[in-house]
């Protein structure tokens, strides 16, 4: 795609990448996603902000043959799919600098290799001018990388965030039209990568808020023209208080976890509970991480291997773990053959969790009277909890 005009003297650049299906070998991309470099010529001077994947490096070069002078490349970021064509572009543009926090420099080199000479560092609130605009710089650290920072351009007040509030979306809309789709992609987005910072994420909300924003611009999806509809979805997001709502990742090797869940989700729909129920056997992780970011309680459904849980559920229980979700409750519950350990062995996976372990409920091999009473039971003290708290 060529280049195209946001504002006067400013310009989307990037590359929309309709085929990739999968990030840092791990996270889904079941839309695609784009790289979203930003163009911003000033009276005197002019600046990139960020790059492309260098696996879409041509097109970004493409892109910029008709631009004869960039003085600056702001770089929001050190992984590569925003940093990885940056040696292409200070290599056409000989008197470039690069523009980035003290941390970044740091990174940029032992990433890239960029040469420490060519990188400027930025202070928290720095400026500076190109002529009739003029570039804010303000420090963003842990969205989601440790030397992250965004750029406020004052005199459009447009606000260039790289990861912070994007999407992974691959779409012709400049700005978002599909506002349901984005919500869903930037939830996803949110879940998968900045969930487990949403506490440092709150103030770096709140350094941005008292400016006025007509624009927001990251550098994954379309650019939001309605400021509000991204902010508001993450001010809910990175709130401490989750919903009434509980999430069951389960395998069943034989049937019996399952039928144990499956009752389970009735009992708790019987007691206006929302639940979301995953086989982890063909989940897709990312929806699983979704129903994360605003669930009160999780319940895993492990059958027993070895008297520990299944390997995928251990899988299910790290990844949890690692994204640190809001949670407040966590129980298990599950069959097994002839002896088990897992509770203990799940408990141990999930020490970043700060929950209330509720009393699991387990069975030899398949569920009876006693064992659905006592799912039953279960279902009433997550209710009466969520309830104690005030969750819905």
């Amino acid at each position: 795609m060529k280049a195209r005009k946001i504002r006067d003297g400013v310009y989307w650049m990037g590359a929309v990448d309709w085929d990739r299906r999968l990030f840092d070998s791990l996270i889904p991309l079941p839309d695609g996603t784009s790289y979203n470099a930003y163009l911003v010529q000033g009276s005197e001077e002019t600046a990139l902000l960020d790059t492309v994947d260098p696996a879409m490096s041509d097109i970004l070069m493409s892109q910029l043959e008709s631009v004869p002078q960039i003085d600056y490349l702001v770089a929001h970021h050190a992984e590569q799919d925003h940093s990885g064509t940056i040696p292409l572009v200070i290599e056409k543009y000989a008197n470039a600098k690069v523009i980035a926090t003290p941390k970044g420099k740091e990174m940029l080199v032992d990433h890239l290799r960029i040469p420490a000479e060519r990188i400027i560092t930025v202070d928290d609130g720095e400026t500076l001018s190109l002529g009739d605009k003029a570039l804010e710089f303000i420090h963003t650290p842990w969205v989601h990388w440790p030397e992250t920072m965004t750029t406020y351009l004052r005199e459009d007040n447009i606000l260039f965030t790289c990861d912070f509030l994007g999407s992974h979306v691959a779409t012709t809309d400049l700005y978002v039209r599909d506002e349901a789709r984005v919500y869903e992609a930037a939830k996803r987005y949110y879940a998968e990568i900045m969930m487990p910072f949403r506490k440092i994420i709150r103030k770096n909300m709140e350094k941005i808020e008292g400016r006025e924003i007509d624009l927001i611009a990251p550098s994954h999806g379309p650019i939001y023209d309605r400021p509000s509809f991204i902010l508001d979805a993450y001010r809910g997001w990175v709130s401490e208080k989750p919903k009434n709502a509980v999430v069951i990742p389960y395998i069943s090797m034989h049937g019996s976890t399952r039928e144990m869940v499956e009752y389970l989700v009735g009992a708790l729909a019987e007691r206006g509970v929302t639940v979301y129920q995953f086989d982890l056997a063909v989940t897709d992780i990312g929806k699983l991480a979704i129903t994360l970011v605003d669930a009160a309680t999780i319940v895993i459904g492990a059958p027993t291997v070895n008297v520990g849980p299944h390997p995928v559920v251990a899988y299910a229980a790290y990844l949890a773990n690692a994204l640190r979700p809001k949670l407040k409750f966590a129980t298990i519950i599950g069959s097994y053959g002839w002896n088990t350990k897992v509770v203990e062995r799940v408990a141990g996976l999930i020490p970043d969790l700060k929950v209330e372990i509720l009393d699991p409920v387990l069975c030899k091999g398949g569920p009876r009277e006693a064992d659905f009473e006592a799912l039953d039971d279960l279902a009433d003290s997550i209710a009466e909890k969520h309830q104690e708290h005030g969750f819905s």
